[in-house]
């Protein structure tokens, strides 16, 4: 996580994300940086917009999913009353035609 990291500092300072770079960063923190970690990096980030991939990211999902929850539940009680009302129904029409058949028998 902190090689991303380096290259999101680098990217909000306006410099080039390059290994040298994360290099120098990683090494700041204390940490001998992986140079196989970063060369990956920043091959995988030569090909994303990464200003688009903020702007994309998880966090409008994350603010909508109490909403999403609570249509759910009040999808759920829904379908519950629907249910029933047909139970209802059914149980009618099964009383109805055991009444028809008491008529026939008498």
């Amino acid at each position: 996580m902190e090689y991303v990291y380096s290259a999101l500092i680098l990217h909000t300072l306006g410099k080039e994300i390059n290994e040298e770079s994360i290099a120098n960063i990683i090494r700041a923190a204390g940490v001998e940086p992986d140079m196989a970690r970063i060369k990956a990096l920043v091959s995988a980030l030569s090909e994303i917009d990464i200003e688009e991939a903020i702007k994309n990211a998880a966090f409008a999902p994350v603010a909508a999913a109490p909403a999403a929850a609570g249509e759910v539940k009040e999808e759920k009680k829904e379908e519950a009353k629907e249910e029933k009302k047909e139970e209802e129904e059914e149980e009618k029409k099964e009383e109805e035609a055991i009444a028809g058949l008491g008529a026939l028998f008498g």
